[in-house]
Parts: structure tokens; C-alpha cells; sequence
């Protein structure tokens, strides 16, 4: 640049001699280029800062745009790639780069595989950033658990999530079965829903009673959904220790448990593999548990199905308890990263009041903060006050542990093979509960 500026000097001043009126063409050519240079120069200074996460719902996928976009035009000397990644493929491609020594220098991580990540050094500790915020008093002490490994902070979160049990209002009526309670404290219990789910199913071959968890697809789905039927029973995956299954995913509570669940595709006919897409907004599904983010993404991907009218919904169903999933993707910083203050940064401006305010407003998501929850009145109003209290009284981490993955693939297999294997209940659980502790076991 500097030898072409010269030229542009050289050649403009001996045309000055002759023609006045290169004067023009010489301030113009080298303004342009000191513009040129401070362009490249500020681009240069820039700190670039990589953001992996799993690609959401659209609103989700607003949501981010938007405040990677604010970040960015708020902080001129940062600038934040922001890379989403299929949910599906989002677990393998973030292990193989850390693996390799090049992670992104921000991630979005699930709760539970927190203490894959953070026992292999993986991710920093956000403890004193957090505490220095005063994060720590904003959130509920389930999601304070779920995003803490040894009594360290590291993620922090915008949302909190929560399932509930999503109703034909059409089917209901047809099958002459009473609306659910609208209270988070009221739910039904599963003998309920079984015999609901009996009459809905009654009015046609084409009716399916009940999707109880989210079918079965890969994923981490599986054990998110799936494991509040264990624990509703007064069954459990793993120990209060978490260093075994052995008596706890076989134990007679769980038993009783996959045993239900079982029937309801074996014995009852209730629920089937196969439901066809939009099988609720299209009266051919009775109920299903879905989650918090998908009230405003159910309006809006089906205009004509209305909350009130065409659906409603209620809290989980309970056995002998009552209890929900939590936990979701939180934000945290790779280990690698050059620029771990400036990372902090961007997720103390995305996870902020403001930032966590913005995301709900578009998303509809139920708040991690308090104070955020408090800023919408609807979230004391039905339906999202039942995803809120579900989530404050009665909400469940999945086990924290290092073997996580092996814990969460042997859910899966144990579902998969009892649902829709239909092999038997106690010899599915041992299996598990053997392919989970020989992965403990290889921890110590």
C-alpha cells in the first residue's frame, strides 16, 4: 500500500505542473488510500472471538442473531463469529475440535455434559466472573446446581427449560374426558392420563392417545425427556454420589416405572412409534410432552391452532411425585481461548438482565434470572406459570458426572428396547445399569 500511495504522490504532483485540475485526482486518490489503511488497520486491531452453539428454534435462532449483532455494534474492537451447528452434530464436531486443539473460544454446553468438560480441563471456571456479577443470587438453586462441577461456577445461563403435557382440546371433548387443571400444582396423575389416553385412542384407528416422551429420536432428547418417568415413580439413573446405577436404575421404583411406560405401547395401545407429523395440530394425537420453548413456536409455526381453544396445557404428570427436567444450553469458555476476559464479555452481555430479557421477549423461553422472570407479568399467568413453578419447585438435574454420555446412550438403549423392543423390563435395566458402572468404574 505504501509503494502505491507513493506512486499516486509522484504521479499526481507532475500532472499538477500541467493541468491545475489533477490537484482534484490527487487528494481524492490519496485520502482514499489513508482510508484504505485505517480500514485495514481498526480490522487488524479487532479481537475475533468464535461462538459455537446448537442451532434452536427459529426464535432461538432470532434471538442469538440479534444480540451477536447488539454485541458487536456496542463493542468496536471485538468482534464475535457466531457458528450454529445442527443439533444433531453439534456434541461430535465440538469434542473432535477440542480434541484437535482448536475449539471455539465460546460454546453453548448442555447442562449435563458439564462435568465431561470441565473434568478434562476443557472449559474455564466462570466462578469468580459470576460472583463479581452477583449471578449467583438470580438463579435458583437447581440451576445454580446444574451449571456448577466441584463446587465450581462453569456456564452461565440465559434460560431455564421445563416439559409439560401439551392436550388436543378437540379429542378431549370427543372422548367425553374433563379438561386437565391449569395449576402447576395440580397435575394428573399417570393412572389418569392411561385411562384419558384409553378413550382418546377409542375414537379412531388413526388417533394416537399419547406421545409419553418425545418418541425416539438421538440425541440427548431421550434422557431429558425420558428420565422424569423414573423419577416420578420414585425411581433414579444414578446414586445421590453418582458413582453407581446399581440399585437405583434397577431398583423396584424404576422397575414399576419402565414397566408403565412399556404398557402403554405394549399392553394399552395407547402410544405408538410412529406418530405422523403435526399429529396434534391435526387431531390425531390426544397428548404430549413438550417443552417450554415451543409455546411460541407452536403459534406460530400453526396460526390457526390456538392456545385455549384448539390446545392447552398442563403440568407433567406425576406417579408418586411430582417432578420435571431442567437445565439446557449455558455459555462457557474454552480453555484455549487468547481472550478469555473479552469472552467473558460477550456472555456477561448475552446472559445479562437486558441480553436474558431480549431472548425471552423473542423466544418466549422461561427465564434463569429472577429478575428477568419478574420483568414479564405473563410468566405468573397461564400457561407459563407452569413451566416457571414447575421449574422452582419440582424441577431435576440429570446426574453430573464425567460418564455422562455413557449415562445418557444407556437411557436411550433402555427406553428404546422396552418401548419398542418390548423386552423385558428388569433384564433391559441391568444391562444398563452394567454398561453405566463399568464407565464409573473406569473413572477411578
Amino acid at each position: 500500500m505504501k509503494y502505491k500511495l507513493t506512486a499516486i504522490y509522484l504521479t499526481a504532483s507532475i500532472l499538477i505542473v500541467t493541468a491545475g485540475v489533477y490537484i482534484v485526482f490527487y487528494f481524492t486518490s490519496f485520502q482514499e488510500g489513508e482510508e484504505q489503511v485505517r480500514e485495514k488497520k481498526d480490522e487488524h486491531s479487532k479481537i475475533h472471538l468464535t461462538f459455537w452453539r446448537n442451532r434452536g428454534t427459529d426464535l432461538e435462532n432470532q434471538a442469538y442473531d440479534e444480540l451477536v449483532a447488539d454485541f458487536n455494534r456496542e463493542h468496536p474492537t471485538i468482534e464475535v463469529e457466531m457458528v450454529p451447528i445442527a443439533y444433531g452434530d453439534y456434541e461430535l464436531k465440538l469434542r473432535t475440535e477440542i480434541a484437535a486443539g482448536d475449539p471455539p473460544d465460546i460454546m453453548t454446553i448442555d447442562t449435563p455434559t458439564l462435568a465431561l468438560y470441565a473434568s478434562a480441563g476443557a472449559i474455564l471456571s466462570l466462578d469468580s466472573y459470576m460472583r463479581q456479577e452477583g449471578h449467583i443470587e438470580d438463579l435458583a438453586s437447581p440451576t445454580l446446581k446444574g451449571i456448577t462441577y466441584e463446587d465450581e461456577i462453569y456456564l452461565s445461563p440465559i434460560v431455564e427449560s421445563s416439559v409439560a403435557l401439551f392436550y388436543n382440546i378437540h379429542l378431549f371433548e370427543k372422548a367425553g374426558v374433563p379438561l386437565p387443571s391449569k395449576n402447576p400444582n395440580d397435575p394428573m396423575t399417570w393412572e389418569e392420563v392411561l385411562a384419558a389416553a384409553k378413550k382418546i385412542s377409542a375414537l379412531s384407528p388413526d388417533i394416537t392417545g399419547i406421545d409419553p416422551a418425545q418418541g425416539f429420536p438421538d440425541g440427548e432428547s431421550p434422557s431429558y425427556f425420558k428420565m422424569p418417568i423414573l423419577w416420578q415413580f420414585g425411581g433414579d439413573v444414578l446414586g445421590p454420589d453418582n458413582q453407581t446405577a446399581m440399585g437405583y436404575l434397577n431398583s423396584p421404583e424404576s422397575l414399576e416405572a419402565l414397566q408403565f411406560y412399556q404398557d402403554l405401547y405394549q399392553v394399552h395401545k395407547v402410544a405408538n412409534v410412529e406418530i405422523p407429523p403435526e399429529a396434534l395440530e391435526t387431531d390425531k394425537l390426544g397428548m404430549t410432552v413438550l417443552g417450554s420453548w415451543m409455546v411460541e413456536s407452536l403459534s406460530m409455526m400453526n396460526p390457526d391452532f390456538r392456545l385455549g381453544e384448539d390446545f392447552g396445557i398442563t403440568a407433567l404428570p406425576k406417579g408418586s411425585e411430582q417432578s420435571v427436567p431442567n437445565g439446557g444450553w449455558s455459555l462457557g469458555i474454552s480453555s484455549e481461548t487468547d481472550y478469555p476476559d473479552e469472552a467473558w464479555e460477550f456472555i456477561r452481555y448475552v446472559t445479562s438482565f437486558q441480553g436474558a430479557k431480549k431472548y425471552v421477549d423473542i423466544t418466549g423461553d422461561v427465564p434463569a434470572r429472577y429478575s428477568v422472570a419478574e420483568a414479564f407479568p405473563e410468566f405468573n399467568e397461564y400457561p407459563k406459570n407452569i413451566f416457571v413453578e414447575q421449574a422452582q419447585k419440582y424441577s431435576r438435574n440429570r446426574p453430573i458426572t464425567p460418564a455422562y454420555p455413557v449415562v445418557s446412550e444407556a437411557v436411550k438403549t433402555l427406553f428404546e428396547d422396552v418401548g419398542i423392543g418390548g423386552k423385558d423390563v428388569k433384564t433391559s435395566a441391568e444391562e444398563a445399569v452394567e454398561k453405566i458402572n463399568e464407565e464409573l468404574n473406569d473413572l477411578e
